[in-house]
């Protein structure tokens, strides 16, 4: 082989490897929904172990993570409650907005020797104040403290949309963020989970994987009169009729199939239709997984309700508008 030869395979070489080298190199900054923290870490977990793109994803909010996508400062955003259409046009890079997983919001409680079974309207009743006491639910007498979120919350416009439909006594309307009549503020699902641990006669509400320690989970009376815990298969009989809209978002705050949960909701990941530039492929890869049948298996194990049917293959297809 001449001098000229052995020169340009070499350079041909250095180039594959150079150019391997920068794709293992991308790294994916991502922040938003605290709801699907628990999933998330472990299908990061699980991505970077076989040789995928590590991703660095903060929990702060669906709030806080809407604004970091529209803000552009991160690689992809969480929420769970779908972004608006006036955010979408704010977005210059467009949006690709794709369902990940679907999880229930349960009732959670922290009182000793009390199982509740509670109607809609007394779920109502216990977050705008007008039930504070356990006798008031056939519990042993004590005051009730309610755990809310204090930051713009995705699981709150969800939970607060269901409260909406079961009763008219809920007049706080829905939203991230409402005015609460009563109770104390935690940030996060972690953080409502945290003080509801230590208090003592306290009741929220997070997703069904952080019902844990003291916490326990509330029966709670379906559209169809079934007293319904958020199992699993409970959520997916609540997620199963939801019809996606053009924006690949869509809900249904007060399900009425039998065996359904009543409180139960998608969660999405934001991503920008074009400049994405070398993290494009990446971004791609960390969807396309996110979404595949081997994923979406460990979503019962760890309280959330996997994707299934026409919802995880249209999710599975909007994957391609992610590009450069």
């Amino acid at each position: 082989m001449t001098f000229l030869k052995r020169s340009f395979t070499t350079l041909v070489f250095a180039g594959l490897i150079g150019g391997a080298a920068s794709q293992a190199a991308v790294r994916l900054a991502g922040a938003g929904a605290t709801f699907p923290d628990a999933i998330y870490a472990r299908w990061f977990s699980m991505l970077a172990k076989s040789g995928g793109p590590k991703v660095n994803y903060q929990g702060i909010g669906s709030g806080g993570g809407r604004k970091a996508f529209i803000n552009e400062t991160v690689a992809f955003g969480a929420s769970d409650d779908p972004i608006s259409e006036k955010d979408i046009k704010s977005v210059s890079r467009g949006v690709v907005q794709i369902p990940t997983v679907g999880g229930s919001i349960a009732v959670a409680y922290n009182k000793s020797g009390c199982s509740p079974k509670l109607t809609q309207k007394q779920v109502v009743s216990i977050f705008m104040g007008s039930i504070n006491n356990w006798k008031q639910l056939g519990c042993a007498d004590g005051k009730i403290t309610v755990v809310h979120r204090s930051d713009g919350s995705g699981t709150t416009a969800a939970f607060t949309e269901s409260l909406q439909s079961f009763s008219k006594e809920w007049t706080l309307g829905n939203g991230k963020s409402v005015n609460w009549k009563v109770g104390v503020g935690g940030k996060g699902n972690d953080g409502v989970a945290g003080t509801m641990n230590t208090t003592e006669g306290s009741i929220g509400y997070l997703n069904q994987a952080f019902v844990k320690g003291k916490l326990k989970a509330a029966a709670v009376q379906n559209k169809a009169g079934e007293f319904m815990l958020p199992t699993a298969a409970a959520g997916a009989k609540a997620l199963a009729d939801i019809k996606l809209d053009k924006n690949l978002a869509g809900g249904n705050p007060n399900p009425a199939a039998k065996g359904a949960y009543p409180i139960a909701t998608l969660t999405y990941l934001l991503f920008y239709a074009k400049g994405n530039g070398a993290k494009a492929e990446s971004l791609r890869e960390m969807a396309t997984f996110i979404l595949s049948d081997k994923a979406q298996a460990i979503a019962d194990d760890l309280g959330y309700v996997p994707l299934r049917d026409s919802i995880q293959v249209a999710a599975q297809k909007a994957v391609a508008r992610i590009k450069e």
